[in-house]
């Protein structure tokens, strides 16, 4: 946890579940404090957190299987209230007397419960209610103490509870969106069970945040490596607001960035914040390094491997640098420190070990965001006041355009793929607000989620003006998707791709042709390289 982790907080205990993050997230969509922590982990260990409440998630084993993840039965002894959720919910009842079968039939999607008596975990609900399900193995029999407070046609136990000790358990999963009354009984849970108050606002968690950061920098000088991506965008904006100028921004420009994108973050950061920025025109050192380089792998590998030789060759100019800001995010630590094995999670580790320091120079890391989903640091950079096209800036590879020029990147080719990729933003950013004027909602399953321009390494023949041309043709990708794990190609009106091939073909210089990739992730990935 956190040096400045609110004194009111819910542990999400993590058995391997596929909801593990949405839990944590829907907790703090409540404006309630939430992290995750190890299934695992010691209850006299969970006790010096000092959470408020406990969250079981669900997760993918049996609890009789020989390798399943297990909880210390002492977290029920610590007087915490208690919710669990599938796994979570049996492996309560397990741990303390109860019993699990397996069932003959299972359940899988929509569920219709029947309350059986009054729950204050249902308060305000129907009798009948349609949840998630997503089980064969079901409780049995239910501890001592315990009653049953909901059941379906196969489930006799869909829900139980011991008010006394504030312990509840459901076998459906009331933390997704299909589960209709889930935000209710989370809502009933939080404010109704625990006492919790809805706290965590933007506004609680900058003052906290600023707080946090002056007291670990102290007078030290700390630098940042300014992408102009979200996060990096947003720890420069938090940290400026503590520190002031003992922050220096070193913005590596390797000319791969999107059009405009160069111009935008001096314009932010130099003009409107006034944050010490060292810009450094570094595109004619990455032309000469890429040269000849057509491997995705080996283009990846030496503009990360030359950003650091920048980045670093600036710290020495700039001099007494003690400290290094990164903006290292909440799903980045869980994703690379926090691995699943047997449903578990393991300690999360240091990022300090990623950072290629040369010889003899280290910096203390301070990374304020590691305890933030991506949807809170967007929510973060409206607060700090940061423009919506750079907090709500579509995901951009750490490379940038040199992994979307299939082949050989060249001045040339990025000239063209730069061109074609901010028609193809243009069109498809005025298409989403068109759905929001629509909708009403900015994350209409209707709505682009990221689209951007691939330059193949290829030529095609086509007529122009009555000739004959042999020019670049242009790749437009466009996904729906929610989380980048899976993706969907976005089913466009054939106007809005009639107007950007039209736009492309007509202002773009060397582009004959336009195609539309139509493939979804799997089995393709959203970038092509």
């Amino acid at each position: 946890m956190s040096e400045a982790t609110p004194r009111q907080f819910v542990a999400v205990l993590d058995f391997g579940a596929q909801y593990g993050q949405l839990i944590a997230r829907r907790v703090r969509d409540l404006h309630v404090y939430s992290e995750i922590v190890p299934c695992d982990i010691p209850a006299d260990e969970l006790a010096a957190m000092g959470p408020s409440a406990l969250i079981l998630s669900g997760g993918p084993a049996s609890v009789y299987a020989e390798d399943a993840p297990t909880v210390d039965s002492a977290i029920f002894e610590l007087g915490l209230p208690v919710l669990g959720f599938c796994y979570g919910h049996q492996t309560m009842a397990v741990a303390l007397g109860g019993e699990v079968a397996h069932s003959e039939v299972g359940e899988y999607g929509p569920a219709t419960i029947v309350r059986d008596g009054e729950s204050a975990l249902f308060a305000g609900t129907p009798e009948e209610q349609t949840v998630w399900m997503s089980h064969r193995d079901a409780v049995s029999r239910v501890p001592e103490g315990f009653v049953v407070t909901s059941h379906t046609d196969v489930c006799p136990v869909a829900s139980m509870e011991c008010a006394e000790r504030k312990l509840f358990s459901t076998q459906f999963h009331p933390e997704v969106r299909h589960t209709e009354h889930g935000r209710t009984l989370l809502e009933n849970f939080l404010f109704g069970v625990c006492g919790l108050e809805a706290t965590w606002t933007m506004d609680n968690i900058i003052d906290e945040k600023v707080a946090e950061i002056r007291a670990l920098v102290g007078d030290r000088k700390v630098i940042l490596g300014l992408s102009g991506g979200v996060d990096s965008s947003v720890v420069a904006a938090l940290v400026h607001r503590a520190i002031g100028d003992q922050l220096t921004c070193v913005f590596v420009n390797h000319g791969m960035l999107r059009k405009g994108e160069p111009e935008m973050v001096e314009e932010v950061f130099r003009d409107q914040f006034q944050v010490p920025l060292v810009h450094v025109h570094a595109e004619q050192r990455y032309e000469r390094l890429l040269a000849g380089v057509t491997e995705p792998e080996e283009k990846r590998r030496r503009i990360g491997s030359e950003f650091w030789k920048v980045f670093f060759d600036e710290a020495q100019r700039i001099g007494g640098v003690e400290m290094l800001a990164q903006g290292t995010i909440y799903p980045d630590i869980i994703e690379s420190g926090a691995r699943k094995t047997g449903g578990k999670a393991s300690t999360i580790k240091s990022h300090h070990n990623l950072i290629p320091f040369p010889e003899g120079v280290h910096f203390d890391l301070i990374e304020p965001l590691d305890h933030f989903f991506k949807d809170e640091v967007r929510e973060l950079g409206v607060a700090l006041g940061l423009p919506d096209r750079m907090v709500y800036r579509q995901p951009f590879p750490g490379p940038g355009l040199a992994i979307r020029i299939i082949g050989e990147v060249t001045s040339e080719k990025l000239e063209v793929l730069k061109s074609a990729d901010a028609i193809v933003r243009e069109e498809l950013d005025a298409y989403n607000e068109r759905l929001f004027e629509e909708t009403g909602e900015r994350n209409s399953e209707h709505s682009c989620w990221q689209y951007f321009a691939v330059l193949p390494d290829i030529r095609s023949v086509g007529v122009m003006g009555d000739e004959r041309t042999y020019a670049r043709p242009v790749i437009v990708r466009a996904v729906e998707s929610s989380d980048a794990m899976t993706a969907d190609w976005a089913k466009l009106p054939y106007d809005v791709l009639g107007k950007i091939s039209s736009r492309i073909v007509a202002e773009v210089p060397g582009v004959n042709r336009v195609v539309y990739d139509v493939t979804p992730k799997p089995p393709a990935t959203i970038e092509w390289e």
